[in-house]
């Protein structure tokens, strides 16, 4: 038999030649899987944190401090008509693909990609006599990251809105089960034992609760700018008018043009503090996810879900029967993943070696990354939600397998009353003893001293019936 050799035939191309000749970025090169198997799942954050968006984000903020500049009252830059604060919003409000590569083309040349920014906005009004005049009065007495950290905020608050809308969907998703499901009596798991029974939805309704109340802290979350020049003391702007302020100027462009929170009190940098609380909260709200992905994963091998079939999908390679749980896994590892670059953004921005340094400036540019991880892991629990069917037999069938649950309410019943040593008894009753019966449970309420009503409530007693206050809790989330 002809032995398998491992050397390459002649003419043929080893793999790093095959790659090497791909030099077209597409969803097959993408070196992210984000911009590849991912990509339709981010195509909304291409619009918020793409480098395009980032640019645009900085001309907006360029053209709105330009236009407040003029109406200052300064006798060197008159106030710009309404035809060219038209015009210089437009450069924002139709940015542009070609617009961003033109200012990439600039900054080639200044290395420099704030300054390439101003110098496209001068060249964008150079034809127009009024603009072209007030046009050295761009980026007048501004830092470079007045403009970044402005950009920044105006971003994070598109993305949050577009995360929060993710999430409140999720939410309701989970509320609807946690109501369709409030009566579907099911046995508890503490410590992966059996434990005092609940119901689908109660434990449904956990969940969304909880997802709820982080949603409302993430949309808290108070977005702040600084427009106060290279080390946030109004440096140059004082010796050019020093009799202007423009502390209340630099607020009202923050505040009302561009609807964020001035802060008073900065460095070079917007200490980036808000951007901290901000990640955490959503790191919170990814944790509970993953949690929740988890606990499904776990019902879903126990057959308490079965997962609506896809024509044509294919669970395993060799084993044909598998419908894998891929979707809460999927869900799972991108979470994990999102709150891995979340959690290293909230630890290191807040975080400047003295008035400024650049290590911020290269991680900020992973905000659409831990954004990315979280809406592809998103997609997937909606799409693994869309699956979910109850196998309320299978449910049904394992809590009347577990008697030994009424142990509980029986003891405290006893205790009521004044029987000795309740717990006691039931444990030697139940402890380690494996399948309860009804016919025993029955017989030890037989021999118990205490009122024949409250018998009675313990004969009737069934592990389908001892769920408490579960069902309306179901209803209330």
């Amino acid at each position: 038999m002809r032995q398998y050799s491992p050397r390459r035939r002649r003419g043929s191309l080893s793999f790093r030649s095959i790659f090497t000749k791909m030099h077209t970025l597409s969803s097959l090169t993408a070196l992210s899987p984000l911009d590849g198997r991912y990509a339709r799942q981010c195509e909304v954050l291409r619009g918020i944190f793409s480098e395009s968006a980032f640019m645009n984000a900085r001309v907006r903020v360029e053209v709105e401090w330009l236009i407040a500049l003029s109406h200052a009252g300064f006798p060197e830059l008159k106030p710009i008509s309404e035809h060219g604060i038209k015009f210089l919003r437009s450069l924002a409000d139709n940015f542009t693909e070609e617009s961003c590569a033109q200012i990439k083309e600039i900054e080639a040349t200044t290395n420099h990609d704030v300054k390439a920014v101003e110098y496209w906005i001068k060249n964008q009004v150079a034809h127009d006599e009024e603009l072209a005049k007030a046009s050295e009065f761009v980026h007048f007495a501004c830092t470079s990251e007045d403009i970044n950290n402005t950009s920044h905020a105006l971003m994070l608050t598109a993305g949050r809105k577009a995360l929060v809308e993710r999430l409140e969907a999720i939410a309701a998703h989970i509320r609807e089960f946690a109501h369709r499901w409030a009566d579907v009596s099911m046995l508890s798991r503490t410590h992966g034992q059996s434990a005092s029974p609940t119901t689908v939805g109660k434990e449904m309704a956990n969940v969304a609760v909880r997802l709820t109340r982080i949603i409302e802290a993430i949309k808290a979350v108070k977005f702040y700018a600084k427009m106060n020049g290279a080390v946030g003391n109004f440096n140059a702007h004082l010796i050019a008018y020093p009799d202007y302020d423009w502390e209340a100027h630099s607020r009202r462009v923050i505040e009302e043009a561009l609807g964020l929170t001035f802060n008073t009190h900065t460095i070079q940098i917007e200490p980036h503090d808000y951007m901290a609380e901000l990640f955490y909260q959503i790191e919170r709200a990814n944790t509970v996810l993953i949690d929740f992905d988890r606990d499904v994963w776990g019902y879903i091998s126990m057959g308490f879900f079965k997962q609506k079939l896809k024509e044509g999908e294919v669970g395993s390679s060799t084993m044909p029967h598998k419908v894998n749980p891929i979707d809460f896994e999927n869900s799972e590892g991108n979470l994990g993943l999102a709150n891995a670059i979340f959690g290293h953004l909230a630890g290191k921005l807040p975080i400047s070696r003295w008035q400024r340094d650049l290590t911020d400036s290269t991680v900020l540019r992973n905000l659409g990354v831990a954004f990315g991880y979280s809406f592809v892991a998103y997609a997937s629990l909606e799409r693994g939600l869309g699956k979910l069917e109850l196998n309320a037999e299978t449910v049904a069938a394992d809590l009347d397998a577990s008697w030994e649950v009424l142990a509980e309410a029986i003891q405290t019943v006893m205790r009521r009353y004044g029987v000795p040593k309740p717990y006691e008894k039931l444990k030697a009753l139940t402890r380690g003893k494996g399948h309860m019966t009804p016919e025993v449970i029955h017989a030890f309420i037989e021999t118990l001293e205490i009122p024949e009503d409250a018998k009675e409530r313990l004969r009737e007693l069934t592990p389908a019936t001892y769920i408490g206050k579960a069902p309306e809790l179901a209803r209330r989330c």
